[in-house]
Parts: C-alpha cells; structure tokens; sequence
C-alpha cells in the first residue's frame, strides 16, 4: 500500500478528509469573498488548528471530490489539502471539529501519498435524493427533504419510473439534463446504477455513476417525478436524452433532499466507508 510521505521539494504532507454536512444555510461548497459556504468553513477550521501564523505563510487550499450546490447536503464528501504540519489522523478529526460550525463534521482523515486526488483520483460518485409527498409537508424536514403535493391516496408510479432508469443506465451525453452554468468538458457521462426506493409518504432516488454534471441529478429527479405523476410516459426519458436539449426536459428541481453520499476510490488509496448509518436515511437506501 502506498505510504504517506513528504514531499522533498514542496516540504509538505498531503492529508485527505470526509466530510458530512447540513448543506440547508451555506451557499452551495465553493468559498465566495461575501457569502457563507462550506469550503470557507472548512478552510477556516484547518487553518485555526494547524495554526494562523503556520497558514499565513502557507494558506490552507482544500480539493473536493465534488462540488454542491447552495441547499444540498453531504453524508461522504472527500477533500484534500496540503500542509507542512504532520499530525495523527484522530488528531485531525478532533483538531478541526473543535473550530467547525455543528452543521459540518470531519468523519475521518488519514495522510495520503502526493499522487492521491480527491477530484481526480476518484471513479464512482453516488447521490441519494429523498423526496417526501402528500397532502402537506412535514415541517421538521424542512430543508433535509424535497416535497411534492398530492392529493389523499395518490401516489406515484414507481414501476414506470424505474423503467425510465434503464435508459439512463450506460454512457451517454446528457446534454438534456446539464445545467447552462455546467463547466464540465464533456456531457458525456457513464450511468451504472439507478434505483427507486417507495415508503409512502417517502421515495428516494439512488443514482450511482462515474461523474455528474451540474443540477443533473436535480433535473433527472424532476423528468423522474413527471414520469411517476402520469404526466409522460417511460419512453420520455430516452427521447430527452435523443434530443439533447435541456428545454424538453423537466424544471430543476428543488436541492433540500438531494446528499451526495458516497465517492469510490482505487482500493490502494484505502478509503473508509462513509458513516451513512449515522444519517436518518433508511438503512435499505444507504446499504449498497
């Protein structure tokens, strides 16, 4: 297995970090001058424990597996940053908890060889996206759980749904659900698992792939729900993916419910698990 060690020309050790974050008051990952964001928090933290005259001279940069939107929340977010200060991994976790908001937790962190990426390095992503529906909303979910109205006795058409997921299933361009603001190089994405969990008044989207473009689960959970109430049919979705147009697709849909949940890794990085049975997601949603 690769061994941490330092870098003989940068002098510093590269340390790597999982997160899991309440996304509902911070504007989406990436640190802005004027707003509160995750990255910023984060950033913030490192710096305080390793140090503030130690980072004035070498500021903290942290590297995401994957950046999130304003609203959307993280169960196994991975980052990594360099510094030329050494700790045990425990110390880490404890260090950097003691200066974060409650609302973001280091899980776990272990130093990494130099060639490890959080970005980079990483093949498989998972999102988990848990929608409640019905008459009326639940008020302590608030933020934690997207909704959608329906009448007493209603409920989706979850077969029809999952039908429309085969299509997805494999590479293909998904220009139809990629945001205007997308700065991916390519819409081309591999899809290897999507599957549909149904505990009325709850349903959950669990969608498994090697990369996701900007608001694409959100807008594939939304032509999901136009599917499921009826309002088109399963062969949709694979005529939105034909015509790869974002217009025909569905309206993004709202982040409240939408964690990334889990990053894959290269066995030799040896990454721990995500702590996904800490979060209030049913064990049948998370247990893959």
């Amino acid at each position: 297995m690769n061994q941490p060690t330092l870098n003989p020309e940068s002098g510093f050790f590269r340390a790597r970090i999982s997160l899991s974050y309440d996304g509902t008051n911070f504007f989406g990952w990436g640190k802005q001058a004027d707003r509160r964001t995750v990255q910023g928090e984060l950033e913030k933290a490192i710096s305080a424990f390793i140090g503030e005259e130690v980072s004035r001279e070498n500021p903290v940069r942290t590297i995401t597996a994957g950046r999130t939107d304003a609203g959307v929340h993280a169960l196994g977010q991975v980052i990594h940053f360099d510094a030329d200060v050494e700790r045990e991994d425990f110390s880490w976790v404890r260090g950097v908890n003691s200066y974060l908001p409650h609302s973001i937790v280091v899980n776990w962190a272990k130093q990494v060889p130099e060639g490890f990426s959080a970005r980079f390095s990483a093949f498989e992503r998972t999102y988990i996206y848990a929608l409640q529906a019905g008459p009326c909303r639940s008020p302590l979910m608030n933020g934690r759980a997207g909704y959608v109205m329906l009448p007493p006795k209603v409920w989706f058409d979850v077969k029809a749904m999952q039908q429309a997921a085969n299509y997805l299933i494999g590479e293909h361009d998904f220009t139809s659900f990629r945001s205007s603001e997308c700065q991916s190089n390519t819409p081309v994405k591999t899809m290897y698992a999507i599957d549909i969990f149904s505990d009325e008044p709850w349903l959950y989207f669990r969608i498994r792939g090697n990369a996701f473009l900007h608001h694409m689960v959100r807008n594939l959970v939304g032509s999901f729900l136009q599917i499921g109430r009826g309002k088109q049919d399963p062969e949709w979705m694979k005529q939105l993916l034909q015509a790869k147009d974002r217009q025909l697709a569905a309206p993004t849909f709202m982040p409240d419910g939408l964690y990334l949940t889990k990053i894959a890794y290269p066995p030799e990085f040896d990454i721990p698990s995500p702590w996904l049975n800490a979060s209030w997601l049913p064990h049948q949603v998370t247990d893959f």
